[in-house]
């Protein structure tokens, strides 16, 4: 077959260029990485051989082998995993087929200690080979076919596909060619010490093999999750989430322990140091492997672990659960479905002790607790358990603050805790729904996730106090102490009043559910406000940017008949002036501070330079 040239995927492309130029100070990595791939490798044809004994061609003793040649400055490392064929090499080595990947390249601006965190989320994998190789060259024979295929590159933007001219072993064969300023990685001390120090916890042995001498095994190749916790040291656990999570950080919890009992298993899971890349990724997949008895299973068992626990990374070894069955199967086991109970309620229980160390807490809860809060809309059997993991801003304490603490400053006459949405905190802070609530010292949580909008409506109410949007037209403030003493609050209102709403409902139509007089404002002329049990505004806005929704929903807009402009307004309308343009203009800036454009840009902006041009005129 002749030589097939293909171009790489533009991302690869970048990510290349990144991986060669700004993770040189770190680049042994690549050892880790590519021993990694091999061992994830012969774990899936460990598994395929549990159906297909015939794959493992007689060779079922899965091994990784190191081969340094000093005089040809190669470095060779081979596994008898499952192989790829010329589909696989093609789509595993010439693109990256991970949902995500183009949101993650455009977020590489440049920056190497930037760059290197996001690449640390994201998983180097193969392409690190290239931080030490001008020229990268793969081997690979699949398990039950007989050809192989030879994949090169020299990581510059183009790679070759071969059907290989000689008959090749199982599994894959990566030879690197060295770069001048690399040549340390033929030096079997070095191999002994990255492999000791990084891949000491991988199950498959990894071998060094040198010219005239006996094979010599680098590292423990036991199971880590298999060992006692005694035995396994902070670097090792450490390492082994560098492992299992193709990251470059350090986590933030590590949870090793057994379960004994009806259902024994063993966990060793991980919650990241940072946020993973795909966190938000629509799958929502669990990213926990399986293995059964040692042997790898899969990581892909649905609903295996909850999508609100997706930022977990580890393994969950069980050896109650049948070792040859399909993972269709598997994912109604019944004892699966434990293993899954016994999990998240450890897990949460963890997390929970973490909840001391409030700056610590505070780094979780940014990275995942928008993920977390899923579990409150989700998972009703363990709601008040996540509840009271939550944390939230609000208007009444710096910082995160608990549920527990926003029921204990709770005002006398209080019986519901009050929440705002909307996408950003320090905004939601000026928004005019809030002014009668900050005139009392009544304390707004300020909710900016897009999953605050569902979960409220779910959870409904906490010890026994209701949860209550600000934006709804019916608040009754009055029987809550604290009355607000400013000069607003002590303005007459405007005479008149209803005289304007009339002409302004007149000059809105159908624009408007309702005009009414506010209790809420004290400082803001007029504000947009919901009728009970209807859609908040900021959930209609969120629903409209995804198309979800063609059509907005007919608002309440709430006059202050304290405010100076309302008074003047009232006064024109007695003398049957038109303020049929300044009904629209406050109608707009009710909009406009919601975040919402006007409904018309160019009536606006017409009707603002003509009200500005008769102001002028005096």
């Amino acid at each position: 077959m002749a030589e097939e040239k293909r171009v790489f995927q533009a991302e690869v492309a970048k990510l290349l260029d990144i991986v060669v130029h700004s993770l040189y100070s770190n680049r042994e990595i690549f050892l880790r990485e590519l021993i990694s791939n091999a061992s994830d490798s012969c774990d899936r044809l460990r598994y395929a051989a549990l159906t297909q004994p015939d794959l493992l061609d007689g060779d079922a003793d899965f091994k990784v082998t190191l081969t340094p040649d000093a005089e040809a400055g190669t470095l060779t490392l081979a596994d008898n995993g499952i192989g790829m064929n010329h589909d696989d090499l093609v789509a595993n080595l010439g693109t990256i087929a991970r949902s995500g990947t183009a949101e993650f390249v455009r977020q590489l601006g440049g920056d190497a200690k930037k760059d290197v965190s996001l690449i640390g989320q994201f998983g180097v994998g193969f392409y690190s080979a290239f931080m030490v190789a001008s020229k990268v060259r793969v081997v690979s024979r699949k398990a039950g076919e007989e050809t192989a295929w030879v994949w090169e590159s020299e990581g510059a933007g183009e790679f070759t596909v071969t059907q290989s001219t000689e008959a090749a072993p199982r599994g894959a064969t990566i030879t690197l060619t060295l770069r001048d300023d690399a040549k340390e990685y033929l030096e079997p001390g070095t191999l002994r010490r990255i492999v000791k120090k990084t891949s000491d916890h991988i199950a498959i042995p990894v071998f060094l093999r040198e010219t005239g001498k006996d094979e010599e095994k680098l590292n423990a190749a036991s199971a880590l999750w298999a060992r006692a916790k005694s035995e396994v040291t902070p670097e090792q656990y450490k390492e082994f989430y560098h492992h299992v999570a193709h990251a470059f950080d350090e986590p933030w919890l590590t949870l090793h322990y057994r379960a004994e009992g009806a259902i024994e298993y063993t966990g060793l899971l991980f919650i990241p140091g940072s946020k993973p890349f795909d966190l938000f990724q629509p799958e929502r997949k669990s990213q926990v492997k399986l293995y059964v008895r040692r042997v790898f299973i899969t990581d892909s068992v649905e609903d295996f672990l909850p999508p609100y626990l997706r930022f977990l990374r580890g393994v969950v070894d069980s050896a109650d659960l049948p070792l040859n069955i399909s993972r269709e199967l598997l994912q109604h086991n019944p004892m699966l479905s434990k293993i899954r109970s016994g999990l998240v309620k450890r897990v949460l229980s963890e997390i929970g002790k973490k909840t001391d160390d409030a700056e610590g807490y505070a780094a979780f809860w940014e990275n995942f607790g928008a993920v977390l809060k899923e579990g409150l809309y989700e998972d009703f059997e363990r709601r008040d358990d996540i509840l009271t993991l939550c944390r939230f801003h609000s208007t009444a304490a710096e910082g995160w603050t608990t549920p527990d603490e926003v029921v204990a400053r709770m005002k006398p006459g209080q019986d519901e805790i009050y929440y705002i949405t909307g996408d950003d905190a320090a905004a939601l802070k000026r928004s005019p729904q809030l002014e009668a609530f900050q005139a009392k010292g009544i304390e707004v949580l300020l909710l900016t996730d897009p999953i605050d909008e569902f979960w409220v409506s779910s959870v409904g109410s906490f010890k026994g106090k209701t949860l209550r949007s600000v934006t709804e037209s019916t608040l009754d403030l009055s029987k809550i102490e604290g009355n607000p003493d400013t000069e607003a609050a002590k303005a007459p209102e405007a005479e008149g009043l209803d005289g304007l709403i009339a002409v302004m409902k007149a000059a809105l139509g159908d624009t408007i559910a309702d005009i009414r007089r506010s209790e809420r404002l004290t400082g803001s002329a007029v504000c947009l406000v919901a009728e009970s049990g209807q859609m908040s505004i900021h959930l209609e806005k969120l629903l409209r940017a995804h198309r979800k929704l063609e059509h907005g929903t007919q608002r309440i807009l709430e006059i202050n008949p304290r405010h100076p402009l309302i008074t003047r307004l009232a006064a024109k309308a007695a003398e049957k002036a038109d303020i049929s343009d300044a009904a629209h203009l406050l109608l707009d800036q009710a909009r406009i501070q919601e975040g919402e454009p006007p409904a018309d840009p160019a009536d606006f902006a017409r009707r603002l330079a003509d009200v500005l041009e008769k102001g002028l005129a005096g």
